[in-house]
């Protein structure tokens, strides 16, 4: 078999069942890939010889006939997620040289299931960011292009490497984490499948903190199929975590029906932004069209506190940001700055926060900070925190009143050029966010499809909205979704 980094998940876990071929082979093929995208910046922490190890054993787990569905796969680890002895530096200047004396729960468990680690995978500083330009080992480059432009492209934040791996084919699914959007986003970007679970449904324990009532991990993969076989390996309860809910995890692959048949979709009004572009607005009606044709009634829905949204999230992420980063400070791990001649602690900190932090994360730290001091705290954090359950609550009605999924896009527009937003303004850059982090302030689980190319050529993403902890019901959706749309464009291979 040639090409074997194109596989999807289910398609390597078939082969490698039949005998057709082994993970050494699927492995050595992705590796090879990698070699050949250093251009891409995507993998930042190369893994070969864990890899060839991990595929080894995988193989003769196969042969022996004990093998879970991730067994002998191959995928990358964002590097959010501390993996023992491999640096784990969530691409921050002040994290260089850690490497953890422990491995997260999620990525233990996609070990434990027998997948194999490729590396470690670019992100945003933090993952602070819409666009992986914050990360310390540079931008990460999106596959895709503009028609005959070669500008490069964001491949969307803070997963820009996993969603950039995945869609050149360097590995065949990564794990990615969404604290506003940072699945959703890059997925549509790149044009492949990404789902933020429930919050609770995968463990945080072990995975850098950004905001921790954000906080979620989840797969990005080439298609839903491949999204519910990963995203089953990844979650289950964690006594680690005490957000982790201590609830059965299904077989997400066999709900995948296709059939939605008398399921409610709603059709959120307030997201219908002002000055959104024609083909996203066209897109969203040619969804709502595919599923109505696939047998779900379609309905009208308010969320009336929609528009508090994004200023809510960006209180609330950057509060429990500065909360986390304090434990940065040189004393324990990670960079220390090199200290004067009589500096105190003092000087130790602020000299090693200043330098090891990037622009974003203390832009961040700073608004964090603020709206947490004495005389700001219920002007601004206490009152976001109000706006939140309400958020929450209007999310609550609607899926009482008998809704199934709520379908949006998934970003304001296709994927940008590279330094096209300036730091000048970074509330632009913010407003990439405006559709998916109402799903994190209420903790439901989305999931972006690829549906379309606009006119320049470039991927287009729906969102689905699921209830709480019907992450299989969601998946099954977004499957009959994916099937109507029959999105199978690849990035032309450029580099």
């Amino acid at each position: 078999m040639s090409d074997l980094n194109k596989l999807s998940l289910a398609e390597a876990r078939d082969a490698l069942r039949n005998g057709d071929v082994t993970s050494v082979e699927l492995t050595e093929a992705c590796l090879k890939a990698i070699d050949a995208a250093d251009v891409l910046n995507a993998f930042v922490h190369k893994t070969p010889e864990i890899a060839l190890e991990r595929a080894k054993a995988a193989d003769e787990r196969i042969k022996a006939g004990d093998a879970p569905a991730m067994c002998g796969l191959p995928i990358g680890i964002k590097d959010l997620f501390c993996t023992k002895g491999v640096p784990s530096q969530a691409a921050s200047k002040i994290l260089d040289g850690f490497k953890p004396e422990y491995e997260s729960t999620v990525s233990q468990q996609l070990a434990d299931a027998g997948a194999v680690m490729l590396g470690k995978l670019n992100m945003d500083e933090f993952a602070m960011g819409s666009s992986n330009e914050t990360s310390v080992y540079g931008n990460v480059v999106n596959p895709w292009r503009r028609g005959n432009d070669d500008a490069q492209l964001t491949p969307g934040g803070s997963s820009g490497g996993s969603a950039s791996a995945v869609a050149a084919d360097l590995c065949l699914a990564a794990t990615g984490t969404d604290t506003g959007g940072s699945i959703r986003q890059p997925a549509a970007f790149t044009g492949i499948t990404g789902i933020k679970p429930t919050y609770g449904r995968c463990s945080r324990w072990g995975i850098v903190a950004f905001a921790s009532s954000l906080d979620q991990a989840g797969p990005m993969t080439k298609n839903v199929r491949d999204a519910a076989i990963m995203l089953e390996a990844m979650c289950g309860h964690d006594p680690k975590d005490s957000t982790s809910a201590e609830l059965a995890v299904p077989n997400f692959e066999a709900m995948l029906t296709g059939d939605i048949k008398g399921k409610k979709i709603g059709i959120p009004k307030e997201y219908r932004m002002d000055g959104m572009p024609a083909e996203i607005e066209n897109l969203w009606a040619d969804g709502a069209e595919m599923l109505r044709d696939a047998g779900a009634e379609i309905v009208d829905i308010s969320l009336p506190h929609t528009k508090y949204a994004l200023p809510a999230y960006y209180v609330i992420a950057p509060a429990e940001a500065s909360s986390n980063l304090a434990r940065y400070d040189g004393v324990r791990y990670g960079r220390r700055a090199q200290l004067a001649q009589g500096d105190g602690i003092t000087e130790m900190y602020e000299k090693t926060r200043a330098e090891g932090f990037g622009h974003e994360v203390q832009r961040r730290v700073m608004v964090g900070t603020y709206v947490l001091s004495a005389g700001f705290y219920d002007a601004y954090y206490n009152r976001a925190r109000k706006v939140r359950t309400l958020i929450k609550k209007d999310f609550e009605d609607v899926f009482a009143a008998g809704v199934d999924a709520i379908l949006t896009p998934a970003t304001p527009s296709a994927a940008f050029g590279l330094g096209e937003m300036t730091e000048a303004d970074p509330v632009q850059m913010y407003l990439n966010d405006v559709f998916t982090v109402t799903v994190n302030l209420a903790g439901l689980p989305g999931i972006s499809v690829p549906a379309g190319l606009d006119g320049q050529g470039l991927p287009l993403g729906l969102q689905l909205i699921g209830r709480p902890w019907e992450e299989g019901d969601l998946l099954n959706t977004a499957y009959a979704l994916e099937n109507a749309a029959g999105f199978v464009a690849k990035p032309g291979k450029w580099w």
